[in-house]
């Protein structure tokens, strides 16, 4: 096995383990507040830790989720060879989604998709963001936010002529979906919460 396989499999395997870190778990105990994983829709991402009530605590869980995902770009760019990071975000992403430490039941993705697509190229993070907002204040229902957001990606990528990243964001906005599958299903009934619904 070449070096550069060994190497892009390390910062797979790198990014994966930072993506597992249950920001929401920790904070959530941390301030009293429960076990995450028994509120709400059981999720361990922002959105559920705002069901608890705390806006700070889900605002620390959206930046620190967001967080490991730029980190595991960031150090992938620094020390890893060239082309390298972005699976290393995309590990990211999926470690969040599929903790092993949690038998495999993490998050729905978005503030570490978000801080992965901001670390590889800050414009397209910027857009992508601001579509996240957007579509969240108009509809005021977070996955519809977290959904125009995500098929927005490869969008922006394109444009900002990112074409290198392309691979990598159709497969993360696909795992955002596939991830949101029952929000989607909700939505096609009317039934999707409204931001900070319990």
């Amino acid at each position: 096995m070449s070096g550069d396989m060994l190497s892009l499999i390390l910062w797979i395997v790198i990014g994966y383990l930072l993506g597992t870190i249950p920001f929401g778990i920790v904070i959530s105990r941390a301030m009293g507040l429960g076990d995450l994983r028994k509120i709400g829709s059981g999720n361990i991402g922002a959105t559920n830790v705002l069901r608890t009530g705390n806006k700070g605590a889900a605002a620390a869980t959206l930046v620190l989720d967001g967080f490991k995902g730029a980190l595991a770009v960031l150090l992938a760019l620094w020390l890893a060879p060239e082309g390298v990071a972005k699976w290393a975000g995309l590990a990211a992403l999926v470690g969040h989604c599929y903790p092993v430490w949690l038998r495999f039941k993490g998050g729905k993705g978005v503030a570490t998709y978000l801080g992965v697509v901001l670390a590889l190229s800050w414009p397209v993070g910027l857009l992508c963001c601001a579509t996240w907002l957007f579509a969240a204040v108009i509809s005021r229902i977070s996955s519809v936010g977290a959904l125009t957001a995500a098929m927005s990606t490869t969008v922006w990528m394109f444009m900002m002529a990112r074409v290198d990243l392309l691979v990598m964001g159709t497969l993360m906005t696909a795992l955002i979906y596939w991830r949101h599958r029952a929000n989607l299903a909700r939505l096609r009934e009317g039934t999707e919460p409204k931001i900070g619904k319990k």
